[in-house]
């Protein structure tokens, strides 16, 4: 089942609808001689994109100055519902208690879908056993009742060696995290606690390169950049062996792991001309900018859509409480 296509669907039926029935006008300031700072920070998955972004901006106004960094989706929205920065990267929608968080301190957000990211299950290059794995493999390794008992590959099938799994992941700070776990497990935030973590993919990444008993998971642009270090695993969902890749993250084959990826942006920051100007300019080179660094960008009317919201200082999230919700966005309006 094509799941990617609903979440499309939904995505741009609703940012179409909010843009034309919700009230607001068009902000958009002047932009000669900007200067001034914008803070990002949050999703480890959306760094690269929002660096890349910076840097091409930079190159254009170099008077401002973007500070991107990476606390994890969950540490950057207690940040960004602090008050404490201006953009929040996020690979998982806002949660309903992260949204009381930012109305409790009187911040109102406006939610931009950029990208499709595949999450990614990666294996040291010298085993040659778990080149695909079903998701009921996953949830075998990943489960919290797996912690301490599911220690050997081959308790996960008799026929791989019995040696040692070595773990890797996200830390609980992170959207990958939650996406993995609801995704694999079947509950949010249900892991196993024994295995390495870090907010920096960088550092999942070393591990298991310099581990041959290694499992690992993180977002498809950090194993894009990697692929002489580590190799993907291919995913049954149910519909046969799938590789994470551009063409079948795009097309909807690689299930259950594929998904949107988010910028939120506060509001009052888009008074400031600087902040204005760059989220306009990360919607114009989205799609070409999460390309180059290993994710997939979405239609061209996405990003219409989500500049009209902006423009019309439409907030709220259309996914509020991680998953598709209708009326969070409407009480915006």
């Amino acid at each position: 089942m094509n799941t990617r296509l609903p979440l499309l669907l939904v995505v741009l039926s609703v940012l179409a609808f909010l843009a034309v029935a919700c009230g607001g006008q068009d902000n958009t300031s002047g932009q000669e001689g900007l200067s001034g700072t914008i803070l990002i920070d949050g999703s480890s998955t959306v760094f690269p994109i929002s660096e890349a972004v910076a840097e091409e901006f930079g190159a254009q106004y170099p008077d401002v100055r973007v500070s991107v960094g990476i606390s994890g989706t969950g540490g950057g929205f207690k940040k960004f519902c602090a008050g404490e920065t201006d953009i929040s990267d996020a690979s998982r929608p806002i949660k309903e208690s992260e949204v009381q968080a930012c109305a409790q301190q009187g911040i109102e957000f406006i939610e931009l879908p950029i990208a499709f990211d595949g999450l990614t299950v990666v294996v040291h290059p010298n085993n040659d056993w778990a080149t695909c794995m079903t998701v009921e493999d996953l949830k075998t390794i990943w489960e919290p009742s797996a912690q301490g008992t599911v220690t050997r590959w081959n308790q996960v099938r008799p026929e791989w060696p019995d040696t040692p799994i070595s773990l890797y992941g996200p830390g609980t700070d992170s959207g990958t995290f939650d996406y993995f776990t609801s995704a694999v497990v079947g509950e949010e935030g249900a892991s196993r606690g024994d295995y390495t973590a870090s907010e920096d993919d960088n550092v999942l990444v070393q591990g298991v390169a310099n581990d041959p008993n290694a499992l690992g998971y993180f977002g498809f642009a950090y194993y894009a950049e990697n692929q002489d270090k580590i190799q993907a695993v291919a995913i049954d969902g149910g519909n046969g062996c799938v590789l994470p890749s551009e063409e079948t993250i795009n097309n909807g084959t690689y299930q259950p792991l594929s998904r949107p990826i988010f910028i939120y942006v506060r509001k009052d920051a888009l008074e400031r001309p600087e902040v204005d100007a760059f989220i306009t300019f990360y919607l114009d080179n989205a799609a070409l900018l999460a390309s180059e660094v290993g994710y997939v960008g979405l239609p061209d009317r996405a990003y219409e859509l989500a500049k009209t919201r902006v423009a019309k200082r439409v907030t709220g999230s259309v996914f509020s409480g991680g998953g598709p919700k209708w009326a969070s966005p409407l009480r915006s309006c």
